[in-house]
């Protein structure tokens, strides 16, 4: 089923987002039997869509020549019961490449990721999200974080010149600034919390204004990930408190180890979970043995997922 960009804009301010981990063999190649096998376990549990080959898919370390295997076996493993937005990204004439194909492919829509490297003007940053948002028809959800940072003005341009430019992901977490969008934007767009362990910020983007986040743990505690989001819903903070204080700041502990553990510590959480998605691709590298344990552990006072 294909949505018009609104309809995708509607359905990703419904509930709770996630990045399932893309699988990897021993030698470090896709492994689609698990990845499927990922997808269908996490599906029933109702984040309102997947986004494949994102942040925690490691897209930034896919070629172009697996990454339509990647998009095509979410897709259709996922057709009729989660849509599928897919993580399209780097330079102009790479991004507009990924989105076409996403597309093809049948996914609903993407996450656009910072171009690579090099510094942007603001007029530059526009030009690049402008190309790829009309080489394509569905949904498009920019992504502010690293070397990719939007002002309010050059938001406000995009949002006028791009029917199909329908969100606004923050992965800076400056307050300020993120205000600033929602207060001069208003419901153009579909705003999601994306800085790294989002539940530890998703009650303050709540109160500005930004109720739905991406969660990465969802992909070893989807339990937990949901019950984390329907308490900060709820404004349960008993519940909130709770698992701020017994989980997420003593997982936040053991992901500040080293620099990359952001990815690399879900893929430790899905191995422990008994869902294991392989390896890291270098320049990440895997946790440590004492880093699983410490994760174990803190896995254990969760209880069954």
């Amino acid at each position: 089923m294909r949505f018009t960009p609104q309809e995708l804009k509607t359905i990703l301010s419904s509930g709770l987002l996630s990045f399932p981990l893309t699988d990897f063999d021993e030698q470090g190649d896709f492994r689609r039997s698990t990845y499927i096998e990922r997808l269908e376990w996490l599906a029933p549990y109702g984040a309102s869509a997947l986004f494949a080959a994102g942040g925690t898919g490691e897209f930034f370390s896919l070629t172009p020549q697996e990454y339509p295997e990647i998009i095509r076996t979410a897709v259709e493993t996922c057709r009729g019961k989660v849509p599928i937005i897919a993580g399209a990204g780097g330079p102009t004439r790479a991004a507009i490449a990924y989105a076409q194909e996403a597309e093809r492919l049948g996914a609903h829509g993407i996450l656009l990721l910072p171009h690579y490297l090099t510094e942007a003007s603001q007029d530059g940053l526009e030009a690049h999200v402008e190309a790829v948002c009309r080489s394509v028809d569905f949904g498009v959800i920019i992504y502010n974080r690293g070397i990719s940072r939007f002002s309010v003005d050059t938001l406000e341009r995009l949002a006028a010149k791009c029917p199909n430019l329908i969100g606004y992901k923050d992965g800076v977490g400056e307050i300020e600034h993120m205000v600033a969008v929602r207060r001069r934007l208003g419901d153009r767009f579909t705003y999601l919390g994306g800085l790294p362990t989002a539940e530890v910020y998703a009650a303050a983007y709540k109160a500005m204004g930004v109720p739905v986040y991406s969660s990465a743990v969802f992909n070893f505690i989807p339990k937990t990930a949901v019950e984390f989001y329907n308490a900060i819903a709820a404004e349960d903070h008993a519940t909130v408190n709770r698992l701020i204080d017994d989980f997420f700041l003593p997982y936040l502990d053991i992901r500040n180890r080293k620099a990359g553990y952001a990815v690399s510590i879900i893929k430790a959480g899905a191995r422990l979970a008994g869902h294991d998605a392989g390896p890291v691709r270098a320049p990440l590298i895997d946790c440590t043995p004492q880093d699983h344990e410490d994760l174990a552990e803190l896995m254990r006072r969760l209880g069954p997922q």
